[in-house]
């Protein structure tokens, strides 16, 4: 269940920031315990959302947009 404290994040930067943000809010020791769930919580949504745009990057990277160029210029060569 999220939390309705802030907006979930759009961004792979704007999640990393709230990840750092309820990092640094954990790490000070100040936040109360009432707080701490929803804080867990929406750390787990922004991780998520990082998590995804890493590994939609990776499968790039290991070839799956290579893949796709490579059709591309058979099709080119093909047509001349």
């Amino acid at each position: 269940m999220a939390s309705m404290t802030e907006p979930q994040p759009t961004s792979y930067r704007e999640a990393y920031a709230r990840l750092s943000r309820i990092a640094a809010e954990l790490e000070s020791g100040e936040a109360d315990l009432d707080r701490v769930l929803p804080l867990l919580e929406d750390a787990r949504a922004a991780y998520a959302q990082c998590r995804g745009r890493i590994e939609a990057v990776r499968a790039v990277l290991a070839g799956d947009w290579a893949d796709d160029s490579d059709a591309d210029e058979t099709d080119t060569d093909d047509a001349e």
